[in-house]
């Protein structure tokens, strides 16, 4: 029998999994709003993730992140709130590579123990655990102060009078200090110390200004790998640059800690030599590791996959394209275009609706309904075997709804302040897990997800098999609307057609052409049994002569779906 191959990965983000503190007050402290901790990933909160058909554990804003709070007592140094985004901080702004938040130990002192007693507890249950490698940008105030004996720390040994030099770790503005960015005036930053930056250095989104924008990713300062950007991007790789040698050193570290993935945060700003050197030496630590690029650029795809990426976001494609789609425009056509372009290594794409960067589904500034995802959803899971990611609270319809400080009200669920995702509790249930407090349509969007992962996890159609498109022969169908295909491997075979019209149903004569039958060793001859996998489990008799002559007769209701399998 295969081995099963399918990934679900499921992110959480780590400070706001359970915490059942009510207040929520806009820019509150960790003592007002409180916080989730490692502790709260119980056997029994991962046993319930784990049969929710997850395989891999997405833990958001584990490294140690520049915050307002403040833990001198622990030997770290505070931060400075003028560069600090949100009372929590962003989980991208690095204070330390070599530490833990420790926001999220019970006893902050020991918090790398509380995490590497969290790691054993994923893989008691069978879980493997992602986190992130953060690796073009550090918080402005980086200083590390669990960096192992045998590695220099960050910027030790630069010349900050030069603007670039191969050998720096950043990139400097000689004669020049940093200004804090116009608008800086947030609750948290009133009386607080001037910020001391000199001379300045470049910031995280490759800002080479002393004065950033309130835009810009002011909080960070940008890794230099090498390459001179101020100098039509002369590369100097000969020798290997320190940053390489330290950004490969931290890697490593987390990969003997027994992580399972790391997702990589903005990897194009990073040269993809430093990946092709990097990664094959971080998976001689664990070879079954995975690499995951977060990339934007689809005509760079193939360069990071050769470069020894596991998976990639495809965000700009199928995100995109179904976004359109389930906002009531675009066309489904782009689906078809987008699998063309994908060919080769579609298995290999990471799929998603939510994640911490984008909006939620069910908010006001995206689709305002979890069930207009539903076709997107299924054409996520099903279009090939890559990676399927769900964010915490989109299988209940979290909506982001408040207005949680820094963060504001713009669909997100906040990754810089302190704050409690009210809905999600009622699933969490003072971590009984047991969704006893969730609502008829909460429960039955989770019933949604679990189907598809269970669909993803159970079928060596979708885990292993191939896709045939069938629209090529359904060209009297609203082909802006309806997508349908097959994906099959040895005797199974799913039948699978969306509607992403929001309004109209279809009475849908499909055709299969005797090509996929063939491909697919369907019977030409024999009646098939189809049973839909998805929403009603309702068995049915499909005809071969019907998918070769007018078509088989299928009704599918707006925004609807069908997943047949077919013996």
């Amino acid at each position: 029998m295969d081995k099963p191959s399918a990934i679900n990965i499921y992110q959480v983000f780590t400070r706001l999994f359970r915490n059942d503190t009510e207040t929520n007050k806009p820019f509150g402290t960790i003592e007002e709003n409180g916080c989730s901790k490692f502790e709260h990933f119980t056997p029994r909160a991962l046993k319930a993730i784990k049969e929710f058909g997850t395989t891999h554990i997405w833990f958001t804003g584990i490294l140690r992140h520049a915050t307002c709070t403040n833990y001198q007592q622990y030997g770290i140094t505070p931060n400075n709130p003028m560069i600090v985004k949100g009372r929590a901080g962003s989980p991208y702004a690095i204070t330390d590579y070599y530490d833990v938040d420790p926001d999220l130990a019970i006893n902050p002192q020991g918090r790398m123990a509380e995490f590497e007693a969290l790691v054993k507890r994923c893989h008691k249950e069978d879980l493997k655990m992602i986190i992130d490698f953060v690796p073009n940008h550090v918080a402005r105030e980086y200083s590390s102060i669990n960096q192992p004996d045998d590695i220099e720390t960050l910027g030790a040994s630069d010349n900050p009078n030069h603007a670039f030099l191969p050998t720096n770790n950043f990139y400097y503005l000689p004669n020049k200090g940093f200004q804090i960015p116009q608008g800086i005036n947030f609750p948290y930053t009133l009386g607080a110390k001037h910020y001391s930056e000199y001379p300045a250095k470049a910031t995280g989104n490759d800002a080479f200004t002393a004065q950033p924008s309130i835009n810009d990713w002011y909080e960070t300062i940008k890794l230099n790998y090498g390459i001179d950007y101020l100098n039509g991007h002369q590369k100097h790789f000969d020798p290997i640059p320190s940053t390489w040698h330290k950004m490969l050193h931290i890697m490593r570290f987390w990969a003997s800690k027994g992580v399972d993935g790391l997702r990589c945060d903005m990897v194009e700003m990073v040269p993809v030599e430093f990946w092709q050197w990097a990664i094959p030496r971080v998976k001689e630590i664990n070879s079954e590791i995975i690499v995951i690029a977060e990339v934007y650029n689809p005509s760079e795809y193939k360069k990071f996959l050769d470069a020894g990426f596991d998976y990639l976001y495809d965000k700009v494609g199928l995100y995109d394209i179904s976004r359109s789609l389930f906002e009531g425009h675009g066309s489904a056509r782009e689906i078809t275009n987008l699998w063309q372009q994908y060919e080769g290594f579609s298995h290999r794409m990471l799929r998603f609706m939510e994640n911490h960067d984008e909006q939620r589904i069910a908010s006001q500034q995206f689709a305002g309904n979890p069930w207009r995802a539903v076709p997107a959803m299924v054409l996520a899971a099903t279009l090939n075997a890559g990676p399927l990611m769900l964010y915490f609270g989109q299988e209940i319809g979290e909506n982001a709804i408040d207005s949680e400080g820094y963060s504001g009200n713009d669909g997100r669920t906040t990754i810089f302040d302190y704050w409690q995702v009210t809905e999600y509790q009622k699933l969490v249930n003072n971590g009984e897990f047991d969704a006893q407090h969730l609502s008829k349509n909460q429960l039955e969007l989770r019933n949604f997800y679990q189907k598809l992962n269970d669909l993803r996890l159970n079928s060596k159609a979708i885990s292993n098999g191939a896709f045939y498109d069938l629209m090529w022969a359904n060209n009297h169908l609203n082909c802006d609307k309806i997508f349908a295909y097959l994906r099959h491997y040895k005797n199974e075979v799913l039948l699978i057609v969306l509607n992403f019209d929001l309004h109209a149903e279809y009475h849908l004569k499909l055709k299969i052409p005797t090509d996929a039958l063939k491909i697919t060793g369907l019977s030409a001859s024999n009646p098939w049994q189809a049973t839909e996998l998805i929403f009603n489990n309702k068995k049915t008799t499909l005809y071969p002569q019907d998918a070769l002559g007018d078509g088989i007769p299928i009704l599918i209701a707006a925004n609807g779906v069908a997943v047949y399998r077919l013996g």
